[in-house]
């Protein structure tokens, strides 16, 4: 035979009962076909009992798994072999209560997350579709909602008109609601007020280590509405993790992250909408030199890392969650994410993250490229300045005590500018909502706004619901 085994052809020498697990591998993969009396070189040995195999092989087909095959026998150089043709089955096929599954050219029990994901692929679910019966419309966020319409409204995926839906409208709308009128694990995910007591993996870690991973320096855990995340995510690196290298361009003045932010979001935004929920929770490990995140949940089937960078069809894990997620215009639908982070890379001439399989997910590695630059410039001159830096003991003490007193006030000053960078950006924003995206308490808000208006930097027009804030010289009273 001129043919050799791979994804959908296995070959056995002699028959055996046990191969029936094979069956319902192909069947529950793209279908397939079994060769019996031929071995792994492909080369036709034959069998004696072809014809009597022949009518048992279709009956234990059907008694064992319902499913009905094509047994032909066939002959090569005088000796007679079996072609045993599997189609690929729309529902899950058991075999003595288990599951198989053809993947590559080994055959594989399902079990675990692996066997959730498969049952539901098979019904044409995503996990996120699942129903939360205790759930209720109170257990929602209203401002989560109206971010998600303001968004989806700015990008021109959602009518202006949407804006003044009810929360109810909007999540069925949305088809966060199943056939009964139970909230989805979507719905809780994307808006609840608390995600973590509907999916206690649904926060996204980070960490700063030393040299290696025992060396932990300082962490953080952000569980808010998956909405929100992506922001929430970018502001905490921004303010702890991630350095701001300064430039200016003409008299103004920059202060960009060292990683460039259209490329990071998008890999933050696929992590949200392909991970494993029921997996643990994202990991970032932010090191001197590079940083890794990982996200739990395998590749698509039949997908491969190369696939990512090729021009391909979307799959997302979760269908709802990616739903929204795109009408709020985080992420396309047509399998780009690869192409925009590598030329958001590129086009700040730095190197393209690595992406690879691993323990079970996806990890990205990404080179901290103008941090290692920052550190190299800094080592450089402290060596020439040495000792001279400080000229006395009581210097110290002074600067010192400057600094402790300064820092609140950088602090307040930098929240300060948030409020206005998000006031710029969407004049109907709210207070609940500037306090999620920052990640501060809403008192902490209020008064940073009340100082802002005291100073005639900015304005309420309106009522608190219904109104909204103005500018007065841009901010630069």
């Amino acid at each position: 035979m001129k043919i050799k085994e791979n994804q959908i052809i296995e070959f056995k020498q002699n028959w055996r009962d046990e191969y029936l697990q094979y069956v319902s591998g192909f069947a529950n993969a793209q279908g397939g076909t079994i060769f019996i009396g031929v071995d792994d070189n492909g080369i036709v040995t034959g069998i004696n009992n072809a014809r009597k195999l022949l009518e048992d092989i279709p009956n234990k087909v059907r008694d064992t798994m319902g499913l009905l095959v094509n047994v032909n026998l066939m002959s090569e150089n005088g000796l007679e072999y079996l072609r045993i043709e599997i189609p690929t089955c729309s529902m899950p096929v058991t075999y003595r209560g288990k599951y198989y599954f053809r993947s590559g050219s080994t055959l594989q029990e399902l079990g675990g997350v692996a066997l959730n994901d498969f049952l539901l692929q098979k019904m044409n679910l995503s996990w996120d579709s699942t129903p939360v019966p205790t759930a209720t419309l109170d257990d929602l966020d209203r401002s989560a909602i109206d971010y998600f319409l303001r968004c989806a409204t700015d990008s021109r995926r959602l009518n202006i008109d949407a804006l003044h839906d009810s929360t109810e409208q909007v999540i069925k709308n949305l088809g966060l609601v199943n056939d009964q009128g139970r909230l989805t694990m979507a719905a809780m995910l994307l808006f609840g007020k608390d995600i973590l007591r509907w999916c206690i993996s649904a926060q996204f870690r980070i960490g700063r280590f030393g040299t290696d991973v025992s060396d932990l320096i300082t962490q953080d855990n952000i569980a808010c509405p998956l909405v929100f995340m992506p922001d929430r995510i970018i502001e905490v690196l921004r303010s702890k993790y991630l350095i701001t290298p300064i430039h200016y361009e003409g008299l103004l003045r920059k202060e960009p992250l060292e990683l460039p932010e259209d490329g990071l979001r998008e890999i933050l935004c696929n992590a949200i909408v392909h991970r494993n929920y029921m997996g643990v929770d994202t990991q970032m490990k932010v090191f001197n030199d590079h940083i890794t995140l990982w996200n739990d949940g395998s590749l698509p089937s039949n997908f491969t890392i190369e696939t990512l960078m090729e021009a391909h069809e979307s799959h997302p894990r979760n269908r709802l969650i990616a739903k929204v997620f795109y009408l709020a215009g985080f992420i396309e639908t047509w399998g780009r994410g690869y192409e925009k982070i590598v030329n958001s890379f590129t086009k700040e001439n730095l190197q393209v993250p690595v992406f690879s399989e691993a323990r079970g997910g996806i990890s990205a590695t990404i080179l901290r490229e103008r941090f290692m630059e920052q550190e190299f410039r800094n080592n450089s001159t402290k060596k020439l300045v040495g000792e001279n830096v400080i000229e006395n003991q009581d210097t110290t003490q002074k600067t010192s005590q400057k600094t402790s007193q300064k820092t609140s006030q950088k602090t307040s000053q930098k929240t300060s500018q948030k409020i206005v960078e998000l006031i710029q950006n969407n004049n109907e924003i709210s207070t609940q909502e500037m306090a999620n995206i920052i990640g501060i308490d809403r008192r902490n808000i209020a008064r940073q706004i009340k100082n802002l208006q005291a100073k005639g930097i900015i304005r309420r027009v309106g009522p608190d619901k219904g109104g909204h804030w103005e500018m007065i010289d841009n901010g630069e009273k």
